[in-house]
């Protein structure tokens, strides 16, 4: 593709995307334009082909097609790329300052779980937070099998760490405001803030910072918001898919159509009063099914 350059995208907005050149770590501002044939929209993740004008901002002339896309289905059946050719989600909870929001923790490994994706668990602020919820929280995530991370970012504690768990991986890094995201940045070596792209486009409502580190064959990319993940309308079974001990604790129930709420020989509810499930799991489980997003 002659003067093309390959770039990755960073960021979408309605008119435009942020995208960093394979050869250079700063965004630049890319136009978007009908693509040949179908339009189709960017994502990030995507590998794009671009195009340099005069201003330093770029024009997209080309995707590559995707290798794999995370999809949120919407309340009318429709769904929505939210991002291109991703295996992992690194899910950041805070220990403190903000205190845990666990059902968005659990509703973004339901979200993983129900994608096939690989997902991460990472605490931080464990200075700040009670040990004896550090210990809780590790007693609940460990043995469902998510590689589960605690880090400093500010002093350097396990970075290393997180580097190892994501080597060669194309990840995406999820989280509310002020868990430590642009910490966990800066301390990979990264930029901690690069640049913003409305989700209307530029010059209004900036909503979404793209942050980008590459390390070998792979990148970890600042996410949307958490709330771009919500899982939509969704029935008892597929929810019950996402939590893994609630899947199989569910082949115990007396009904198959058990919604894992009020009906008598339930094995979910059984289960999380022998222990078996956690409480906060099941809470998050309730609430996502009775309130989604």
């Amino acid at each position: 593709m002659t003067g093309l350059q390959r770039a990755l995208v960073v960021s979408t907005g309605k008119n435009a995307a942020l995208v960093v050149l394979d050869s250079e770590h700063a965004p630049r501002v890319a136009n978007l334009r009908r693509m040949t044939g179908k339009r189709s929209m960017p994502v990030p993740g995507d590998v794009a082909y671009v195009r340099s004008l005069e201003d330093e901002k770029v024009v997209i002339e080309h995707l590559e097609p995707r290798v794999s896309t995370l999809e949120r289905r919407s309340f009318s059946g429709r769904t929505k790329t939210m991002a291109a050719n991703v295996d992992a989600i690194v899910t950041v909870t805070a220990l403190a300052d903000p205190a845990p929001r666990l059902v968005t923790l659990d509703q973004l490994l339901a979200f993983a779980q129900l994608q096939g994706t690989q997902a991460l668990v990472v605490l931080t602020k464990p200075d700040l937070g009670a040990p004896s919820l550090l210990e809780e929280l590790l007693r609940v995530y460990e043995p469902l099998g998510y590689p589960t991370l605690v880090i400093n970012p500010r002093l350097g504690e396990g970075i290393d760490m997180l580097r190892e768990a994501i080597a060669g991986r194309h990840a995406l890094l999820c989280g509310n405001s002020g868990v430590g995201k642009s910490s966990i940045f800066r301390a990979l070596g990264g930029e901690g803030s690069v640049g913003e792209v409305s989700r209307h486009g530029l010059g209004r409502q900036t909503t979404t910072a793209a942050r980008l580190y590459r390390m070998g064959d792979g990148f970890l990319i600042d996410s949307p918001g958490v709330n771009e993940f919500g899982l939509g309308k969704i029935t008892p079974a597929e929810l019950a898919e996402g939590f893994r001990e609630i899947a199989a604790a569910a082949t115990k129930c007396r009904f198959t159509d058990c919604t894992h709420l009020r009906e008598p020989g339930c094995g979910v509810k059984a289960a999380v009063e022998e222990g078996r499930i956690a409480a906060s799991r099941y809470l998050s489980f309730r609430s996502i099914l009775l309130d989604p997003n």
